[in-house]
C-alpha cells in the first residue's frame, strides 16, 4: 500500500458536508472536471481542429463527438474509482500489478506528460508571437517562468485555483464564440459531419490525433485524485451522492470543452475549407488569414488571448498530473516546484532544439506529434481505469455492471484498434523512408514499437483475467492486525528544539517540554541564514547575529524561570546541515521541529528543511 494519500497537501480539504442545500452542495462538488476538461482544449487540440477543418472540411466532427462520449465515460470512471476505492489511478497500478508491468507504465504515462507539456509550451510561445511578435524561442523559454504561478495557486488552495481555472476557460468560450458570431457557418452542412464515414491516410491520422488531443491519458489520472479533494458524507450513501455530483461537473466541463474543439474546427472549415484554403493547417496561418477573410480586426487577437489562456490553463492541470503520476506509480514525494521544474525543462528542452536545429516550421508538426503520441498512451489507461472499476473486491458494489462494463471495452477497443492501425501505417512508412539506415529501423524503431505493443497486450491479460499482485491471496488489501507489546513511557533526558522565531516557536517548544522532565536536558537550535553566515560561519559579527542570539537567550531565560534545563545553540549557514550537526553533537534523543514561518516562494525553498533534516540524523524527529 502507498504510504501516502492522493494530492496529500490538498486531500479532504473542500468539506462538501457543511452545505445546507443540494444547490450549494453541488456548487462544492464543482470544480474538478473543469481542471481536466481544460486539458481538452489545449493548443494541441487547436493544431489537431485546424488541421482537420481546414483540409477535410466537417468530414471530422463525428470524430470529435465520438472522442468526447468516449471522454465523458473515461472521466467518469475515473471519478467513480477515486470516490470508492480512495486511491488514484496511478496508486492503484502500483498496488496491483507488479514492478515489470508498472515501470514502464510510469514511463509510458511521464511520455504522455511530457507531450502535452510540449504542446502547451509551444501554444503559449505561438500566443505571445502573435499578439506581441515576441520570436518563438523566447517564447518558449519564457514558459519556464510559469512556475512561479503554479506555485502561487497550490499554496492558495483548491477552489482558488478552480476559480482561476475557470476564468480562463471562460476566456477561451468567450473568444470562440465572437469567432463563430463573425464566421456565420451554414448549420445544415455543420450537421452533415456528424454522420460516421471511413478515414484513411492522412485522415486517420489526424482523427486519431484529435482523439489523442480529446480523451488525454494524463487526465484519466489527474480525475481519480481531484475528486478525493472534497471530504463527502462517509458511507456507501455518501460515495453514491458524490459520484452523482461529480458526473454532473463531467457532463458540463466536458461539454463545454467539445463545444469550443467543435468551434474550432467548424471555424477552420468554414474559413479556410470552403474558400479552396486547405493549406491554412498552422496555428499562425490560420491567426494572419482571420482578418482578411472575416473582415474584422477583433478576430485575430481574440484568437491570440484564447490560445494563451487555454496554454497557460492547461499547465496548471498537467502539473497536477505530473505530481501524481509520480507519487503513485512510484510512492516517491518530490517539492512541488522540483517536480514542476522537472516536467518544464523535459517539454522546453526538445520545443528549444526544434526551433534552434530545424526553424520554426516545424512547430506545427512537433503539435501534432504530440498529440498522436497521447493517443498512442491511451490504453495503458484506459485499460487499467477499466479493469479496477470492474473489480468488485476493490469497488464492491460500486463496480461496473455488465452493461456499462461492455461499453466500456467497446470503446477501450476503439481506441487500441485504431492506435494499432496506425502504428502498422507508420512501420511501413518507415520502412520505406529508413531503407538507407536499416540499423535505425531495425535496431530501434521496430523493437521499441513491437516491446510497447507487447506491453499492451500483457496489460489487457491482467485486466482481462483480473489478476493483482495484492489481491490474489486475501480478500483485503490490508495485513492482518499486529499484536501491540506493553507500550513503556518514555522521558527523554536530550531534547533538541529547532526555533526560529516565528509563531510557531510556542507550539515546538511546548511539545518539546512535554516530551521530558524537569531533569532532562533541553537544546533549543537556531541557524542564522544570512549572506555573512554562509561564507564565515561561527566567525560572522553582523547584527542579524546578535539580534538572534538575544532573542535566543530570552527564550532560555524564561524557560529556566519556569525550571527547565535549557542550552541555547547557534548555527550558521544551511540549516538542513547545522541543525544535524548540533543534533548529532550534543546527542539528542528526540528532535522536535515545526514549519517553518516563511512565506511565498521562500516557503517552497526552504519548508524542504524538514525533510533533509530527517534523513540526517538517527535520532527520533517530532514534526509540529
Amino acid at each position: 500500500m502507498s504510504r501516502h494519500r492522493s494530492l496529500e497537501e490538498v486531500h479532504a480539504s473542500i468539506d462538501t458536508t457543511r452545505a445546507t442545500t443540494w444547490g450549494k452542495r453541488l456548487l462544492l462538488y464543482m470544480g474538478p472536471a473543469f481542471l481536466v476538461a481544460v486539458g481538452y482544449m489545449d493548443p494541441g487540440n487547436w493544431a489537431t481542429d485546424i488541421e482537420g477543418g481546414s483540409r477535410f472540411g466537417y468530414k471530422l466532427l463525428w470524430v470529435l463527438l465520438m472522442s468526447n462520449l468516449i471522454a465523458l465515460l473515461m472521466q467518469s470512471l475515473s471519478a467513480r474509482l477515486g470516490i470508492v476505492s480512495g486511491r488514484d489511478l496511478a496508486q492503484a497500478c502500483r498496488e496491483t500489478y507488479p514492478a515489470a508491468i508498472n515501470l514502464p507504465l510510469w514511463v509510458l504515462a511521464e511520455i504522455a506528460i511530457a507531450a502535452c507539456d510540449l504542446a502547451e509550451v509551444l501554444g503559449m510561445a505561438i500566443g505571445l508571437k502573435l499578439l506581441f511578435g515576441l520570436p518563438l524561442l523566447w517564447g518558449v523559454a519564457l514558459a519556464v517562468t510559469d512556475t512561479l504561478l503554479i506555485l502561487y495557486l497550490q499554496k492558495r488552495g483548491m477552489r482558488y485555483m478552480e476559480a482561476v481555472i475557470l476564468s480562463l476557460v471562460g476566456v477561451i468560450g468567450f473568444s470562440f464564440l465572437i469567432e463563430m458570431i463573425f464566421a456565420r457557418p451554414e448549420l445544415v452542412e455543420v450537421t452533415t459531419g456528424f454522420v460516421p464515414s471511413a478515414l484513411n491516410g492522412y485522415e486517420l491520422f489526424v482523427a486519431i490525433g484529435i482523439i489523442g488531443a480529446t480523451v488525454m491519458p494524463h487526465n484519466l489520472y489527474l480525475h481519480s485524485s481531484l475528486v478525493q479533494t472534497r471530504r463527502s458524507s462517509v458511507g456507501d450513501e455518501g460515495k453514491r451522492q458524490a459520484i452523482r455530483f461529480n458526473l454532473i461537473d463531467s457532463t458540463v466541463a466536458l461539454n463545454l470543452a467539445f463545444l469550443v474543439n467543435a468551434s474550432i474546427l467548424i471555424l477552420a472549415a468554414t474559413v479556410f475549407y470552403k474558400r479552396g484554403l486547405q493549406h491554412v493547417v498552422t496555428i499562425e496561418e490560420a491567426h494572419s488569414m482571420l482578418q482578411p477573410l472575416l473582415g474584422r480586426e477583433l478576430a485575430p487577437i481574440l484568437f491570440a488571448v484564447a490560445l494563451i489562456a487555454a496554454g497557460q490553463s492547461s499547465t496548471i492541470t498537467g502539473t497536477l498530473a505530473g505530481q501524481i503520476v509520480m507519487e503513485g506509480f512510484l510512492d516517491l514525494r518530490l517539492a512541488p516546484w522540483l517536480r514542476r521544474l522537472i516536467t518544464r525543462l523535459v517539454a522546453v528542452v526538445p520545443a528549444l532544439l526544434v526551433l534552434s536545429v530545424m526553424g520554426e516550421g516545424y512547430v506545427e508538426e512537433l503539435l501534432v506529434l504530440s498529440q498522436v503520441i497521447l493517443s498512442m498512451q491511451l490504453g495503458f489507461a484506459v485499460v487499467p481505469l477499466i479493469h479496477f472499476v470492474s473489480d468488485k473486491t476493490r469497488m464492491g458494489h460500486f463496480a461496473l455492471s455488465l452493461p456499462w462494463k461492455i461499453i466500456a471495452w467497446l470503446c477501450a477497443s476503439v481506441i487500441i484498434l485504431l492506435n494499432l492501425k496506425l502504428v502498422l501505417e507508420k512501420l511501413f512508412t518507415w520502412h520505406e523512408t529508413m531503407r538507407h539506415l536499416p540499423w535505425v529501423y531495425y535496431g530501434l524503431v521496430l523493437p521499441v514499437s513491437l516491446s510497447v505493443v507487447a506491453l499492451l497486450f500483457i496489460v489487457i491479460y491482467y485486466a482481462a483475467a483480473g489478476k493483482s499482485k495484492t489481491m490474489r491471496s486475501k480478500s483485503t488489501p490490508h495485513k492482518p492486525a499486529a499484536e501491540i507489546p506493553v507500550i513503556p513511557s518514555l522521558s527523554y533526558q536530550k531534547v533538541a528544539i529547532c526555533v526560529d522565531f516565528s509563531s510557531h516557536d510556542i507550539r515546538a517548544i511546548t511539545e518539546g517540554m512535554a516530551h521530558g522532565a524537569k531533569d532532562t536536558q533541553f537544546y533549543l537550535l537556531h541557524v542564522v541564514e544570512s549572506a555573512g553566515a554562509h561564507s564565515y560561519g561561527e566567525h560572522i559579527y553582523d547584527s542579524e547575529t546578535d539580534d538572534d542570539l538575544q532573542q535566543l537567550q530570552k527564550y532560555v531565560n524564561d524557560l529556566e524561570a519556569q525550571g527547565y534545563r535549557v542550552t541555547p545553540l547557534l548555527g550558521f549557514g544551511k540549516p538542513h546541515e547545522e541543525l544535524a550537526r548540533m543534533c548529532r553533537n550534543v546527542n539528542a534523543e528526540l528532535l522536535v521541529m515545526a514549519r517553518h514561518g516563511h512565506s511565498g516562494i521562500m516557503g517552497y525553498i526552504l519548508g524542504e528543511t524538514i525533510g533533509k533534516v530527517r534523513h540526517r540524523v538517527k535520532c527520533k524527529v517530532l514534526v509540529v
